[in-house]
């Protein structure tokens, strides 16, 4: 399978794609290579596990479905993402600087540019892991550890580590990620492995199980808005979709897919790492798989277009 660009009928760009579904104890269907790739953001839900863990339980049991979304958000830095952090650090009594992820513009342009029109400069609250650094850094306040939660060798990590390999059932390989924490590095099929369980510990929406992972996985279903923004393919995804999903987009082109009603766990991966692309390949399996996963609705980046808006070619999967 892969993803064609064409521009007046002439084909400009083909973007490979691989993808896993692993239902029932094995991997069920697959297109592509099984190829490696990094988790990114995509395994957010599983580092907030983690954290949560080593918070007072009286503080996670106080905590909304919005915090949670937040905790394994890859936002957009509008308003609500940002004022949301802080109102989370607030309560963790951390600062913004007890935070080790760095600052970002806004992915939300809008957003960005008011900041510009003010003359201010973003701050790591804008940073899309901001929400996740938050609770690491709590973690290590209530467990009292070192203050810097970013190395490999930090307690927090080394669970997280354990962690993903115990979901995938192999060990990956770990480099540094873009907001300084460990990322991992495995086969699309392990991941595959690792969303199922996501969707198992979720339980299905009629009986849902009540554990801590089920308990990420439902708020950020419940909560698309904080763990993405405007316009964003997570939150495209869930709205569109006929039945519970959690979504998660990693950078380079990967997104995962728990479907809690199925005990399932997909990854899609784009090889080129295209945003758009990616989009297409996404709604392109789910169709395959699910037929009348999605209402019917237009998919905006099946369109390519020029900087006035007009449309001037598209984007269509191949099988």
């Amino acid at each position: 399978m892969h993803v064609e660009q064409r521009r007046g009928g002439l084909l400009e760009t083909v973007h490979p794609v691989s993808a896993a579904l692993y239902v029932d104890g094995a991997i069920r269907w697959s297109v592509g290579p099984d190829t490696a790739s990094f988790w990114r953001s995509g395994c957010k839900a599983l580092q907030l596990t983690s954290s949560l863990s080593h918070l007072p339980a009286e503080l996670v049991a106080g905590l909304s479905d919005a915090d949670l979304s937040i905790g394994a958000a890859s936002h957009s830095g509008q308003p609500m993402h940002t004022e949301h952090v802080a109102r989370l650090l607030e309560r963790f009594e951390l600062v913004e600087a007890d935070l080790r992820c760095g600052a970002h513009r806004p992915m939300h342009e809008p957003s960005a540019r008011k900041l510009d029109q003010a003359g201010l400069r973003p701050t790591q609250l804008h940073n899309n892991c901001s929400g996740k650094h938050t609770f690491m850094r709590a973690a290590a306040k209530f467990a009292g550890w070192d203050e810097n939660y970013l190395p490999p060798s930090h307690p927090l990590q080394v669970e997280n580590t354990a962690r993903i390999t115990d979901w995938m059932g192999e060990a990956p390989a770990v480099a540094v990620d873009g907001c300084g924490v460990p990322s991992f590095h495995a086969r699309l099929h392990a991941m595959a492995r690792a969303v199922a369980r996501l969707a198992e510990e979720m339980g299905p929406a009629s009986a849902p199980t009540g554990s801590l992972a089920g308990r990420v996985g439902w708020a950020m279903h419940r909560n698309p808005m904080e763990m993405s923004g405007e316009g964003r393919l997570d939150l495209r995804v869930v709205q569109a979709a006929t039945e519970p999903l959690t979504v998660k987009v990693g950078a380079e082109g990967l997104f995962t897919i728990a479907l809690p009603n199925r005990g399932a766990g997909l990854v899609v991966k784009v090889h080129t790492g295209n945003d758009a692309a990616l989009a297409i390949a996404v709604r392109a399996v789910l169709d395959e798989l699910y037929p009348g996963m999605f209402v019917p609705t237009a998919w905006d980046w099946a369109n390519v277009q020029n900087v006035v808006g007009v449309r001037v070619g598209e984007r269509l999967a191949v099988w």
